[in-house]
């Protein structure tokens, strides 16, 4: 009886043993609310950093070169401009501009003095067909055009004011065409000023030299003066800027600096 128990146990027991095997694969728990914040406060910060920095390379970079005439060159070119247009129509418009010429009265008296002081727009230099005036005064037609172009374009293309920007100031390819304009417009009446007085030194004070020293420094140094003073301030101040300009195209990039 004993046998047969212990037999019938092992032989119950066998068919436990024999079962197959099974496995449970993990899965993957599912992330805390304290671990997700913790991920999106992370990645958050990240991505502000990231703003934050694209924001100042983009304030950086949005510094551009503008030109603002100063008053003194507008001041200037609002008395040059119109003489210069008087002389012009004096020049070309001889015999007829001159004493007891059809246009000489009321425009052109004045012109009646002067001939006298300076005989290169006396009738000295017009019946000897002196080309040397009415040479300068055609390069004073091409430099008048110059100056109203300039001016052209600082009343019309200059920026929306707004706080911290003037009136008349002119950036991007507007200002720099502007200043090169103004520049060259500026150099030709210094060249031609120093060229006109030149002239008479090389010349012996030919055309002046009756004058007395008085008469010389009033009516000829002084008046001829101020299109060598300002025309020379115009010069180095559009110079000053195209060179600013210049400096600002070939510098180091912003980003590098930044990094």
């Amino acid at each position: 009886m004993v046998t047969t128990r212990a037999s019938s146990r092992g032989a119950s027991v066998g068919p436990e043993s024999s079962s197959p095997a099974f496995e449970f694969t993990a899965i993957p728990s599912t992330p805390s609310r304290s671990t997700r914040k913790r991920a999106i406060n992370k990645t958050s910060s990240v991505s502000t950093k990231g703003s934050a920095k694209k924001r100042r390379v983009s304030v950086d970079m949005s510094q551009t070169w503008h030109h603002t005439p100063s008053s003194a060159i507008m001041l200037w070119l609002a008395i040059s401009v119109p003489l210069v247009v008087w002389d012009i129509g004096y020049v070309f418009g001889r015999p007829h501009t001159m004493p007891d010429g059809y246009l000489h009265w009321p425009i052109y008296v004045p012109y009646a003095l002067y001939g006298k002081v300076d005989y290169i727009y006396g009738w000295k230099a017009f019946d000897s067909n002196n080309g040397f005036t009415a040479a300068q005064t055609a390069l004073n037609v091409v430099e008048s055009v110059m100056y109203l172009v300039y001016l052209w374009m600082i009343w019309t293309r200059a920026d929306k004011a707004s706080k911290g920007v003037a009136k008349r100031t002119v950036s991007g390819r507007d200002g720099a065409l502007a200043v090169v304009i103004g520049f060259s417009a500026a150099v030709m009446t210094l060249s031609k000023t120093v060229l006109y007085w030149a002239n008479e030194y090389y010349s012996g004070f030919d055309n002046i030299a009756h004058n007395t020293p008085f008469d010389i420094f009033t009516l000829w140094v002084l008046p001829n003066g101020f299109w060598i003073v300002l025309p020379a301030y115009m010069t180095w101040q559009f110079g000053k800027e195209i060179l600013d300009g210049l400096t600002l195209a070939s510098g180091p990039s912003v980003k590098k600096s930044i990094e």
